[in-house]
């Protein structure tokens, strides 16, 4: 499994660990993923997917899932976020 966030696409970067004496070593930052279950309210189901803290952060503070995906652009979404984003739209298109 990717460690890879389906929201943001935020991933995995390398940089090195400097000691005292200027020594360099290589190290990974690995990001905070955390498997979460969001509500849908457009298709009536919870969704478990891996997120960043932070984007969960981002998605609350917008209004939830569906609020989040409706107000954010493609370009600024994972691939798997923009496959959601057209499920969501294609139902709230039925309801309404």
């Amino acid at each position: 499994m990717a460690r890879r966030c389906s929201i943001s696409g935020k991933g995995v970067m390398t940089g090195n660990n400097v000691s005292h004496a200027n020594n360099k070593n290589k190290r990974r930052f690995i990001p905070n993923l955390q498997r979460t279950s969001l509500m849908s309210e457009a298709l009536g189901q919870t969704i478990r997917i891996r997120l960043t803290t932070s984007a969960i952060r981002t998605i609350e503070h917008n209004g939830g899932l569906d609020e989040f995906l409706k107000n954010t652009k493609n370009a600024k979404l994972a691939p798997e976020a923009r496959t959601l984003k057209r499920r969501i739209m294609k139902a709230s298109e039925k309801t309404n």
